[in-house]
């Protein structure tokens, strides 16, 4: 159905506004970009870790996500897992407190429920997209439910990894820490209505890469590592051999054998058959590690972590940008 009021600027949200009302209209912007790169980023780290899954780390052929709350932020991120990801929606799991919402999800696939330590004890990696009033009760229900494989994924961004680590019990948690900064760019994030064509502009793929984030958004190198880090535990956690899990993570991100001994200290573990050990996420997003010094260093592995960033969101193939080597 054609839009009517398209290009009618008496029709336009900000027609009328004030001067004073006019100094918000950054915050729509931000809130724009927060939607759009938390989904983005969501996305990329389950196209990463089903790129292991695929090869046969875990015991099905895919990964299993569950989204704990289908609220404006549910919704938006299950319906980019849907177009943006290859998980399948049988694969793709809801608890939220009114099921009867998720209907038309249900017709695809989707299985929703109001059961959230069922859920946890299900899911691969399970988004909290429920508001920050609701944490304590929705922590109390995961808390003897959560397995350690299972990775919690934060979109509460009011609420530290520290804390929510604490209040889960659980160590495996990846947070992403957006700050916000002025810019004449900013308002290149609501250019669209819908957060799926967003995600198909390859200018706001670009702008939202996560280690060279514009558009007056930016995010913390931290969850950089901690995802590389996630991505290693998986390995771990299906007793994968630590040379096999550097090939498989090498499948879309190249780091190579040799740099591997600075994201882990050298020791024993280092060998074709021993897997690495547990890395706990929470410190990885907070202190110094041997990771982020050498990532801050190489340039290299930034840029092939950005390509493998563009490349997947854009699903193109490794043969496209020169990682199937």
């Amino acid at each position: 159905m054609q839009d009517l009021t398209a290009g009618l600027s008496t029709f336009s949200f900000d027609c009328g506004l004030t001067e004073d009302q006019e100094e918000l209209l950054s915050l729509r912007a931000r809130s724009a970009a927060l939607s759009i790169c938390g989904c983005a980023h969501a996305v990329f780290w389950c196209q990463l870790a089903h790129s292991l899954s695929v090869y046969g780390i875990q015991e099905e052929d895919d990964l299993r996500v569950g989204i704990l709350g289908l609220g404006h932020t549910g919704k938006q991120l299950l319906l980019c897992l849907l177009e943006k990801t290859d998980t399948k929606p049988s694969h793709i799991k809801i608890s939220t407190r009114r099921p009867e919402t998720a209907a038309e999800f249900a017709q695809s696939g989707v299985e929703c429920y109001f059961d959230n330590g069922r859920l946890a004890a299900w899911a691969d990696v399970l988004f909290l997209c429920c508001l920050p009033s609701h944490l304590p009760k929705v922590c109390a229900s995961l808390h003897s439910h959560l397995p350690p494989r299972c990775l919690i994924y934060s979109f509460l961004s009011a609420v530290p990894v520290t804390r929510l680590a604490r209040l889960l019990g659980h160590s495996f948690v990846l947070k992403p820490q957006y700050d916000f900064s002025a810019c004449d760019r900013a308002d290149m994030w609501p250019a669209h209505g819908q957060l799926i064509t967003a995600l198909n502009d390859p200018l706001l793929i670009e702008a939202s890469c996560p280690l060279s984030v514009s558009g007056g958004i930016s995010l913390g190198a931290s969850w950089v590592y901690a995802v590389l880090y996630s991505l290693l535990n998986i390995c771990t956690s299906a007793s994968l051999g630590s040379r096999d899990a550097l090939a498989l993570i090498n499948k879309n991100i190249p780091i190579r054998a040799c740099d591997i001994k600075i994201i882990i200290k050298p020791s024993l573990f280092f060998t074709s058959s021993r897997p690495f050990p547990w890395i706990t996420l929470t410190d990885a997003q907070t202190k110094e590690t041997p990771l982020s010094r050498f990532l801050s260093r190489s340039k290299s592995v930034q840029e092939a972590i950005s390509a493998a960033y563009k490349a997947l969101l854009e699903k193109k193939e490794m043969r496209d940008w020169g990682m199937d080597k």
